[in-house]
Formats: structure tokens, sequence, C-alpha cells
């Protein structure tokens, strides 16, 4: 007979309880991020939105592990992050955690694929298999006949789906896009978009940050951040006496 334990609840990919992050500078201190908590499941395709200084890519980085929190509690994938040490949290970063930036840091002098296979080269993996791999990603992204050209010879919207590909070639269980599309125009933004919707469909978990609503909008929940909180509308509400 099965116990009830067999039928909990998977636990959250994330988990932020009361984050803070304050940054000191002499006897300055800004707080970037104020008591924030939320959940994101695994499978979830969420944004976070908010104005620029409102904390977004600060929480980026303390969900990627980039950066810790100065209070609180942060779980990712059930392991507590305030217990891991640099070589550890190093592994999750080249591991679990796959890294989309607006600037699509590309090394110009290397092909798209070249550009692909280099998380695994850090990994120590063989050279046959990078390049399979490699190539297999940039199928995945739509650009397996751009895969000997260099950054130079790629449109903006192209780049940062080579820069997507190096994000899935280790197949980690999470996407993080840091405004993947702030540098691409509307036509290049859709098909960047589509490819994130394309990775959540086969089970990804996908973060994406980004201050532009029709972008955000593709996700299928939005978190919104104002002055390092997550803002609840109905709090308003109800502080004008409105019943949400």
């Amino acid at each position: 007979m099965s116990d009830a334990s067999d039928f909990a609840a998977t636990p959250p990919v994330i988990e932020l309880v009361d984050v803070d992050k304050v940054y000191r500078t002499g006897e300055i201190e800004v707080a970037a991020v104020r008591g924030v908590t939320l959940a994101i499941d695994e499978g979830e395709f969420v944004a976070i939105v908010g104005p620029s200084g409102s904390g977004k890519s600060t929480l980026m980085h303390i969900l990627g592990c980039l950066d810790v929190p100065t209070a609180g509690g942060f779980r990712l994938s059930g392991h507590d992050v305030g217990s891991l040490d640099e070589n550890q949290l190093a592994d999750i970063r080249n591991v679990f955690v796959g890294f989309v930036f607006q600037q699509f840091n590309l090394l110009a002098d290397l092909t798209a694929w070249r550009n692909v296979e280099l998380p695994l080269v850090y990994a120590g993996i063989d050279p046959d298999e990078r390049r399979a791999r490699a190539l297999a990603a940039l199928d995945r992204v739509g650009l397996g006949d751009r895969a000997n050209h260099r950054p130079g010879e790629l449109s903006g919207g192209q780049q940062q789906r080579v820069a997507i590909a190096r994000a899935i070639v280790t197949e980690p269980a999470m996407i993080l896009a840091d405004e993947p599309t702030g540098n691409l125009d509307s036509r290049s933004s859709a098909d960047v978009l589509d490819v994130l919707v394309d990775l959540h469909a086969e089970g990804r978990t996908i973060v994406l940050i980004t201050h532009e609503r029709d972008v955000a909008a593709r996700a299928g929940r939005v978190i919104e951040l104002r002055d390092g909180e997550v803002w609840d509308p109905n709090a308003d509400l109800e502080h004008a006496g409105v019943r949400p």
C-alpha cells in the first residue's frame, strides 16, 4: 500500500522566503530587493517585470546563484542555497541553470557552433560529443544552417538564438533570460520569444526578466516588482477600501 508521502507535491524549483539584498558603500546602504517571497514550480514560464531600478536584475542574479541574499531563505530545487560553498554554486550555474543576457556575449572569432560548445569545453566533455551537442542545440533554435557562421555574419536575432543554444547545450533544468529582447527589433524579438515558448513546451522552467509588457505577456505568469518588492495590486485596492 502506498504511503501518503508518495503523493506529496513536488517542491518548487525556486522558493524565496523574505529575501533581502542590501548593497553597502561605506555608510550608505541601498536595498535592491526587500522581503521578496515567491515560488516557481517546475515547468513554469514566469516573467518578472518592473521598471528600471525595481530590483529585477538583482533578483535574477540571486536566482541564478550569481549573487547571494543578505537575508532570507532561498531554496533551489529543494536545496538550501545559503548552505552551498563557491564551488557548489559554480556547479549549479554550470549545470542546472542556462543564462541568456541582453548582450549576446558571443566570441567574435568563433563560429556559432564553437560558441555554443563553450560550456561543454569547461565541463571537460569529449570534442566529438561537444560538436554533436552544439549542432543539435543550434538545430533546436532553428539555426542548424548557420553553424559555421561567425557572430558578425548573423543578425541580432540570430545571435540571440545562438546564445540560447549555448544556454541549453548543457540540458539545464531552468533558463534565466535577462532582457533577452532588449537589443532586438520586433520581428527578431518575436522569433526569440517563440524559441523560449517552444523550450517551455518541452518542459523547461523559464524565468524571463523584462520591462516590456508585451514580452511578459508570452509567459504563463507575471510577477511584478516595484522598489524591490513583489507588488500585489489587490493590496492597493484593499488599502483604498475596495474589495478585489
